[in-house]
């Protein structure tokens, strides 16, 4: 861990920083509310009223656990408001946090970098004296030396503004406990002062023993891409091994097993199935790859491209799955989606392979119902030519294959005997791998898995005592 800084002599330093949060997305409002939690004074700040009003009401406008508890304790607290008042935000604070988006552009798989820069401009041109501007947003290598230009061009202080990164690693679900309790921080500065200022704003974490990472700015550019790559990577080739054991009879639940226990590998995001979607994973591999070609090391990371590819064939090949159970053919098949969100506990439908599946079933011909927990009111808003459900036995009712494509708790509970009393027929496609297969099997469904044999095999293996002993797979 890095030490902080000596006694040199540095800009004063604001002690106890008034910080402002530069939009009130996923990001920028789960970090606003944690900080103001910590004993900060806050003030989010975004272009949208309506999400400012909600807000300033109490309302988180997305699911997140555990968050709606944690603004109602920020805004009794007297350390957290909202506004739409740029000028305000740049006199106001000491510490100013940039949460803003950085989509995939529609014009290639770079990153679109408009409203990071917009909200970088109205923002600086607003700051009259020493300030902190903190990036959290992920982009591209060489951004923030680029931006770093363009605040001191635009803002009266000048070079008095400086620009860090601190990139974020938020686990949608988790999102509060890995702001307020993270497994590191990462400060990618250009001067000490800026060093000495971030470990002000973040104290009460590093006073936890939080471990820190100082560095520079490209680096800190790289950090959240490449764990984002490293975690794609591993999925994909968990799923990579789950086509050859189609092609083998292999059990991929099996060897992702075997896998697990070398301490070099470990099990987590070993876990084979219907593959990555969200906000980030997808879009950043794709960005990362395109400003490496950009900068001319593209073949270092071309092996991207394939573990994107794995990722997308994931998706067709459950639909092939769904099409080979229900006989051949998709037309007329009733299907109950279970899952729209890209992962469970979250409502977040971006870039989701659930409804994705949901779609390319639909546009085979087969009748389907989909039902999320969280997210049945985004899936609809974005995908209004599907059919939803308002519970998961109205989703079952009659239906000829149920398939798991997000893996919430309450589907992981559900009683097979109870589904079976609703179905036309007992066949389920666990896109997830998250069902008790022997439970739903012993239970008289059909029971398929990509990557798993389509009926369970026996190994005979010599007990103790020297009786042959039957085990299934």
């Amino acid at each position: 861990m890095n030490e902080s800084p000596t006694s040199m002599s540095l800009p004063p330093v604001a002690t106890r920083p008034k910080m402002t949060v530069i939009g009130t997305g996923y990001l920028g409002a789960t970090h606003a509310i944690c900080m103001a939690v910590l004993g900060f004074e806050v003030l989010g700040v975004d272009v949208d009223m309506r999400k400012i009003e909600q807000l300033t009401a109490g309302r988180v406008p997305f699911f997140e656990p555990g968050l709606p508890e944690k603004l109602r304790e920020a805004l009794d607290s007297g350390r957290l408001r909202f506004t739409t008042d740029f000028a305000e935000a740049g006199s106001w604070g000491d510490v100013h946090f940039l949460c803003v988006g950085t989509p995939q552009s529609r014009e290639s798989n770079a990153a679109d970098l408009t409203y990071v820069e917009l909200a970088l401009t109205e923002l600086a041109s607003r700051i009259e004296r020493r300030a902190l501007i903190v990036g959290k947003s992920t982009v591209p290598i060489g951004t923030a030396a680029r931006l770093t230009q363009l605040v001191q061009e635009v803002s009266p202080a000048g070079e008095a503004v400086e620009l860090a990164w601190n990139p974020e690693f938020l686990r949608e679900g988790y999102a509060v406990k890995d702001t307020l309790q993270p497994d590191r921080l990462v400060f990618g500065v250009a001067s000490a002062w800026a060093e000495a200022q971030l470990r002000a704003a973040f104290h009460p974490i590093l006073d936890n023993g939080t471990p820190l990472v100082v560095c520079d700015l490209p680096t800190a550019e790289l950090v959240k891409v490449a764990a984002n790559s490293f975690l794609a990577t591993k999925i994909s080739y968990i799923n990579a091994m789950a086509e050859v054991c189609e092609a083998t009879g292999a059990d991929v639940n099996l060897l992702a097993t075997a896998l697990s226990f070398d301490s070099r590998i470990g099990g987590r995001f070993l876990k084979p199935g219907l593959g990555f979607g969200g906000g980030c994973l997808p879009k950043d591999i794709r960005a990362f790859a395109h400003r490496a070609e950009e900068l001319g090391v593209g073949p270092a990371v071309a092996f991207l491209h394939e573990v994107d590819g794995i990722n997308q064939r994931r998706r067709t090949r459950t639909v092939d799955l769904i099409r080979e159970v229900a006989g051949g053919t998709l037309a007329g098949v009733r299907v109950a989606a279970l899952g729209a969100a890209f992962k469970p506990n979250s409502d977040d439908i971006r870039d989701a392979p659930a409804l994705d599946v949901a779609r390319m079933l639909q546009a085979e011909g087969a009748l389907v119902r989909v039902y999320d927990p969280q997210a049945i009111d985004n899936a609809r808003a974005s995908y209004p030519e599907l059919s939803y459900a308002v519970s998961l036995d109205d989703a079952v009712k009659n239906a000829d294959v149920v398939a798991l494509l997000t893996e919430w708790q309450e589907f992981r509970d559900a009683d097979p005997d109870h589904l079976g009393t609703l179905v036309a027929s007992r066949r389920v496609v666990d896109g997830r791998h998250a069902l008790d297969a022997d439970d739903f099997r012993a239970k008289g469904w059909e029971y398929r898995a990509l990557g798993r044999p389509a009926q369970p095999r026996t190994v005979k293996l010599m007990s103790d005592d020297r009786d042959d002993v039957l085990l299934p797979t």
